[in-house]
């Protein structure tokens, strides 16, 4: 049977999602691990996007398939029993074969957000992005928009970007304040490497007041990763949730709690 799992992660003292040959400091490392502790055989999952060393998930979505037969919670509370405190299953379902975690995504989104202070927070530490000058979040909301759309985004692109199109649809994509923090929201039908955080850097150098509001549309128009802006750092990237068809029954992530602030 083939089954889903939300997983919620922080990924500061990870190498990136992805198992890697020579380290086993990932969190697919650790998911498998523990997975195949509670299958009492090796198991491998499927992940809807394969986020990098530093980035943050609440709302992960992987699937894996298993001759087992556990309930839901079984599988929640047996697999986060064998996870190290900064990776957690948050839900499991039964779920056709027809269902993949990646292929059957229609969106994912993502957040990224901003401590924009003099001082950097002790306290927020590897969960946000600090930037010392003052950003105007009204600046780069407006830049944002003219990223909205299906375009070709070459220059987001990241160098190492396997994907075979660089044209992507970005279905929403706000910049707002709240309070100390600004937040970038953006959901699109899929993301190239290092997409999200490009966008970042690029609108956080208007926020800044180092360039224009039209130069993100700009840089779109060349298609060229040169012209683009430097790659923002990964610390307050979030994948936030994955959107499938209604008919597979998956239940979106839990809201954040207050206390989290993001």
């Amino acid at each position: 049977m083939r089954i889903a799992l939300g997983i919620e992660y922080s990924g500061s003292a990870f190498h990136g999602w992805q198992s890697q040959r020579h380290t086993a400091s990932t969190i697919q490392g650790c998911v498998e691990s523990a997975l195949s502790r509670v299958a009492a055989a090796p198991t491998a999952i499927v992940a809807a996007g394969r986020t990098d060393a530093g980035v943050h998930a609440h709302g992960q979505v992987v699937h894996f398939d298993t001759g087992v037969h556990r309930d839901q919670v079984a599988w929640v509370l047996g697999v986060n029993r064998h996870l190290p405190p900064a990776v957690s299953v948050q839900w499991a379902r039964a779920v056709p074969d027809a269902f993949h975690a990646r292929f059957s995504a229609q969106w994912r989104r993502y957040r990224y957000v901003i401590h924009d202070a003099r001082a950097r927070s002790a306290l927020l530490a590897g969960r946000v992005t600090w930037h010392h000058y003052p950003l105007d979040a009204e600046r780069m909301a407006q830049a944002g928009r003219s990223l909205i759309g299906e375009h070709d985004f070459s220059s987001f692109r990241g160098q190492e970007c396997q994907a075979k199109s660089p044209v992507r649809t970005v279905q929403t994509l706000t910049v707002a304040r709240r309070g100390p923090l600004v937040v970038l929201e953006i959901q699109a039908n899929a993301f190239l490497h290092h997409m999200v955080r490009n966008i970042a850097g690029v609108l956080m150098s208007i926020g800044k007041g180092d360039r224009s509001t039209a130069w993100a549309g700009e840089v779109l128009a060349h298609r060229d990763r040169r012209r683009g802006g430097v790659t923002a750092p990964p610390d307050g990237l979030y994948l936030t949730a994955v959107g499938y068809p209604a008919a597979f029954g998956l239940p979106g992530p839990a809201p954040l709690p207050d206390t989290v602030h993001l």
